[in-house]
C-alpha cells in the first residue's frame, strides 16, 4: 500500500554528481519526474565548475569517483556555500567514517524512489 502523505518536494535546483553513466541516468530520471531542475556532472571538476556557475538548492553526489572522493568534493562545496545541503549516495555506506562525511545526510546504495525523496524532503524542503 502506497503513503499518501509521503514527503515529496518538487521543483528544485539540483546538482547531481555520479561518475557512473547509467546510474546517473536512472537517477536524473527520478529527479525529473518530481519536476526538478537537474545539472549534471561526472566528476569533482566538473561539479565545481557547475556550482561556479549556478546556485543550486541541493547537491546530490557519489562517494566513490575517480581523482576526487565525493567527501573532498563535499568539502570543498561546504567552503564555497555552507548552507546548500548536500546528500552523499554510496554503496560503501559501512565504510564511511565521520571525516569522510561533511555532509548533511547520506543514503546507502542501492536506495528506491521513497527513499529519494524522503531525503529530498528533509534536506531541500
Amino acid at each position: 500500500m502506497f503513503a499518501m502523505n509521503q514527503a515529496r518536494v518538487v521543483g528544485k535546483r539540483i546538482l547531481l554528481v555520479e561518475d557512473d553513466a547509467s546510474a546517473r541516468k536512472s537517477i536524473k530520471l527520478l529527479l525529473l519526474i518530481d519536476r526538478h531542475t537537474v545539472a549534471e556532472a561526472e566528476n569533482g571538476q566538473e561539479a565545481l565548475d557547475c556550482f561556479a556557475r549556478e546556485p543550486f538548492d541541493l547537491v546530490i553526489l557519489d562517494y566513490a569517483m575517480p581523482e576526487m572522493r565525493g567527501s573532498e568534493l563535499a568539502a570543498h562545496l561546504k567552503r564555497l556555500a555552507p548552507s546548500v545541503p548536500i546528500l552523499m549516495i554510496t554503496a560503501y555506506l559501512e565504510k564511511l567514517s565521520d571525516p569522510d562525511k561533511p555532509v548533511d545526510a547520506v543514503l546507502g546504495k542501492p536506495f528506491g524512489v521513497v527513499e529519494l525523496r524522503q531525503a529530498i524532503a528533509r534536506l531541500a524542503g
